[in-house]
């Protein structure tokens, strides 16, 4: 499997797809994208129920260094500027990983053994994503772990455009970003487990273009011969 750095995204193929053979769907066409041969998304750490994000205060210390050490305040992209190294990019990432990034930078250059440590000064409700085909699209505030079919019920269900069997999860972990691909009618017969959702996790709920066609047609049908004869495969 080739690695794109920590900028690269791995996209899960696995039992996520039970039920959908006869679709034809690509996936990983984007330069960035990798197959990832996994059969469920990695959890994230403890650590990382706080991520990182644009307009973040954060409190740098970096130990025997008081005029490295001080308060600061992310850009509209996650990122600082930072004394003797510049501008660091701290957006997605959990605050131990940030301080594992900043000493790395100042490490053998400005600093033998730097210890540094990032602590954030607000830290908000851990909320979930959700997103496309639902009747509520926004934050939902997420204790703990959730499952799937539980944070899309939360954003009020489904719309009437869903397609079931694109469903996405997006997930950071260790500065790697992934996608789940989901059939939620194959989970909702117990074709495969309900996958836990966590904080940060940006659930986006697929439309279907073929329901929408044949909406659109069926709209005008009292205007067509009895005769008419519509063929459509409805994808939901």
């Amino acid at each position: 499997m080739s690695r794109f750095g920590n900028a690269s995204v791995a996209l899960v193929l696995a039992v996520a797809l039970v039920g959908c053979a006869t679709t034809d769907r690509s996936y990983g066409e984007a330069p960035e994208i990798e197959i990832a041969q996994l059969e469920e998304l990695p959890a994230p750490g403890v650590e990382n129920l706080y991520i990182i994000g644009p307009q973040a205060k954060l409190e740098i210390e970096v130990v025997g260094a008081e005029r490295l050490s001080g308060n600061y305040l992310t850009d509209g992209r996650g990122g600082i500027s930072f004394p003797l190294v510049g501008l660091i990019d701290l957006d997605g990432l959990a605050p131990n990983e940030a301080a594992d990034k900043i000493a790395n930078l100042l490490r053998g250059n400005y600093l033998l053994n730097p210890q540094v440590r990032v602590l954030p000064e607000d830290i908000p409700m851990p909320t979930v994503s959700v997103g496309g085909q639902v009747a509520k699209p926004g934050e939902y505030a997420i204790l703990g772990r959730q499952s799937l079919l539980r944070v899309v019920n939360q954003a009020g269900g489904l719309s009437q455009y869903a397609k079931l069997d694109d469903i996405l999860i997006f997930r950071s972990v260790g500065g790697r970003k992934y996608i789940g691909v989901y059939n939620l009618e194959a989970i909702q017969r117990g074709n495969y487990a309900d996958p836990t959702v966590y904080a940060n996790d940006i659930i986006l709920v697929g439309d279907s273009p073929s329901r929408r066609r044949l909406d659109n047609i069926l709209q005008f049908a009292p205007l067509l011969s009895t005769a008419a004869i519509l063929i459509d495969r409805i994808g939901r």
